[in-house]
């Protein structure tokens, strides 16, 4: 029966979420049951996009990603995968009418990962967030207003601001893997080899600005979607306070995180936040 296949790739993506992100995946439980498993199934889409171009080092990242774009677009168009984490996709895009502008940039921006390697100018680092990031939040907002436009359209600028911070706080998180593994440097205008603390402080307070726009429309936010949201507003707040208090310097040699414990502490505290209905 096919609703055991649909089953078993929705498992599929439920699983690559809680393997690959537990900060996402516990965001995500707090979510409405009702809206949980979309979410799941465009997290499962993103991860291996992006696992292709960014660990697949011994191996042709290139043929691999050609291969799932093809099985993508023809997942799309059949409404059906034999790729679990493609299937379960295809279900969610289809349920909600995510615009194939959105899965399109996404894919534009993944397959830039490889081979670009620098960022120079402003456009092209909005450009890459706006494809990287920004569009994986619009179609989640898509799942959180349940496909209603008005509310979409209400709500997207917000989206957009958010997501822009999530991925430049991982970018500074990340930056020693990015810049010595993978060399890639996608803030422009930024020596990173040489990063200080002046340049440190203008990308905190550029992420900061996101956040603030960000917060705006969590507060609108429909309440299936809205505690889980602020749940990963907070662990990424938290997490840019702890890389605005590491020095420069050491920021570029190791990989700063926010630790488990921490994790459950920001979620308690946040849970009484919003019962006390302070968000």
């Amino acid at each position: 029966m096919k609703s055991i296949f649909d089953n078993v790739s929705r498992e599929c993506s439920k699983t690559v979420t809680n393997a690959y992100s537990t900060s996402f995946s516990m965001a995500t439980k707090m979510l409405s049951p009702k809206i949980r498993q979309d979410i799941y199934n465009i997290y499962g889409f993103v991860r291996f996009a992006d696992e292709i171009v960014d660990t697949f080092h011994d191996y042709d990242k290139e043929k691999l990603f050609n291969n799932f774009e093809a099985d993508l677009e023809e997942a799309l168009n059949a409404k059906i995968s034999l790729n679990p984490i493609l299937n379960a996709f295809q279900e969610t895009y289809h349920r909600y009418n995510i615009d194939k502008h959105l899965v399109d940039a996404f894919m534009n921006s993944m397959r830039l990962d490889l081979y670009k390697k620098d960022y120079l100018t402003t456009e092209e680092y909005k450009n890459y967030i706006y494809g990287s990031a920004d569009v994986v939040g619009l179609m989640c907002l898509k799942v959180f207003v349940k496909g209603d436009e008005e509310k979409y359209n209400d709500l997207k600028q917000s989206a957009m601001s958010l997501s822009s911070a999530f991925q430049k706080v991982n970018f500074l998180r990340d930056l020693k893997a990015d810049f010595e593994d993978l060399n890639r440097t996608y803030f422009p205008n930024t020596d990173l080899s040489q990063l200080d603390e002046n340049s440190k402080r203008t990308i905190i307070e550029e992420i900061e600005k996101d956040f603030a726009e960000g917060l705006k429309g969590i507060k609108r936010l429909p309440l299936e979607a809205k505690f889980g949201v602020f749940m990963a507003y907070r662990y990424y707040n938290k997490l840019l306070e702890k890389l605005k208090n590491t020095p420069a310097l050491q920021i570029k040699s190791t990989r700063i995180r926010v630790p488990n414990y921490r994790k459950v502490e920001l979620l308690t505290r946040s849970y009484v936040k919003y019962q006390l209905n302070l968000l």
